[in-house]
């Protein structure tokens, strides 16, 4: 029987309930579903305050993956009937193929708005490293968006370039950013590429050449940290600074991009994955407190 291949990509998903609140005393029960090209986001509010969440893999179409990630955070809860939701906002790359969503608000939005919530109004530039691209978002405090760029559609600095070098390196993801600092002598350069393609061959090329798993990574952390700045230099960083996404829990790209920034990241007790989703769900909720929602 052939041994089963091991996914070194494949990071941990979580569920996760509030105990202090009590979801049948609240007035309204709104949802924000992120769908984004690698993760899924559900995160379920009772009256604005987050009651549970739920983060996955997105699968292999969004309305599956919405409505997975709405039942994961749901099946931490346990006794939420799933009709209860008033009112649903979708967000994130597949946003307009949550079926049971109310309607859609962009990506930006919605984490410049769930960064406000998760980390405080404080919050004036948010970066959020995806799976797909890269966002430097200026806000006001509120969290209503006043600036924004992007990058292109490349997986070059973003979640899913991490994962196809775990994966070529056979170095669990979770692992990477640790790992990326364990070599000896000085700091590699940066791989010279900024396609994920190109990267690859490159990096195979340096593992021919005797280099360590830990100074590859270490190279490609730093490219990936070289290309975020880029863009976030180009927007301008207004203090406090934020990170959303799953990248914000790589010590090896946060660790070699924050010095070049300049300015400490602000920190959070919540999983900066949901950031999207908490505001999607917030937008939900102001929109039932001026009436909208089920009557």
């Amino acid at each position: 029987m052939a041994e089963e291949k091991k996914e070194f990509w494949r990071w941990t998903e979580s569920n996760w309930k509030n105990p202090d609140i009590n979801w049948k005393s609240a007035k309204h029960i709104t949802v924000g579903i992120d769908v984004g090209s690698v993760s899924s986001q559900a995160v379920i509010m009772a009256d604005g305050q987050i009651l549970a969440y739920g983060n996955m893999r997105t699968g292999s179409d969004s309305p599956n993956s919405a409505r997975n990630a709405y039942k994961f955070a749901l099946d931490a809860l346990g006794d939420l009937p799933e009709d209860r939701m008033d009112y649903c906002i979708g967000t994130g790359y597949g946003r307009v193929n949550v079926p049971f969503a109310d309607r859609s608000i962009t990506e930006i939005a919605c984490h410049a708005r769930g960064a406000n919530f998760i980390y405080g109004p404080e919050v004036r530039t948010v970066l959020d490293v995806g799976g797909q691209d890269i966002k430097a978002i200026q806000c006001d405090e509120k969290g209503k968006v006043t600036n924004f760029l992007m990058n292109d559609k490349c997986a070059a600095g973003t979640g899913r370039g991490m994962e196809v070098f775990a994966d070529l390196l056979g170095v669990p993801i979770q692992e990477v950013g640790d790992r990326s600092f364990e070599f000896e002598g000085e700091e590699p350069k940066a791989v010279s590429s900024t396609c994920v393609v190109y990267a690859k061959s490159e990096a195979t090329g340096l593992l021919r050449k005797g280099w360590t798993k830990e100074q590859v990574l270490a190279a490609y952390c730093k490219a990936m940290a070289d290309r975020i700045y880029s863009l976030v230099e180009r927007v301008g960083v207004k203090p406090e600074f934020a990170v959303t996404g799953g990248m914000a829990k790589n010590r090896g790209v946060m660790d070699r991009v924050m010095p070049k920034i300049g300015i400490k990241r602000m920190k959070t007790k919540w999983d900066t994955q949901i950031a999207g989703a908490a505001g999607a769900a917030l937008f939900a909720h102001a929109l039932c407190q001026k009436g909208k929602g089920k009557k």
